[in-house]
């Protein structure tokens, strides 16, 4: 079976986009650490042992009035 056509990925200032691959224990030891830090959304665990997450690092765009 051929794989879909994916579309660009679009990428926003201040946001990552996090995989982690880890063991259930795991997952949770680092997710607890970028919460302390960081907005972040919901895990989601995928069937592949992946999970994924959205980080908020804050608006790191460049300041047009700065300069």
């Amino acid at each position: 079976m051929a794989r879909r056509e994916r579309r660009p990925r679009q990428h926003l200032a201040g946001i990552a986009e996090i995989r982690i691959t880890a063991d259930e224990a795991t997952v949770a030891l680092v997710v607890e650490a970028l919460r302390r830090e960081f907005i972040i959304t919901e895990p989601e665990p995928y069937d592949s042992g992946h999970t994924y997450l959205k980080l908020d690092a804050g608006n790191t765009a460049p300041d047009p009035d700065d300069g």
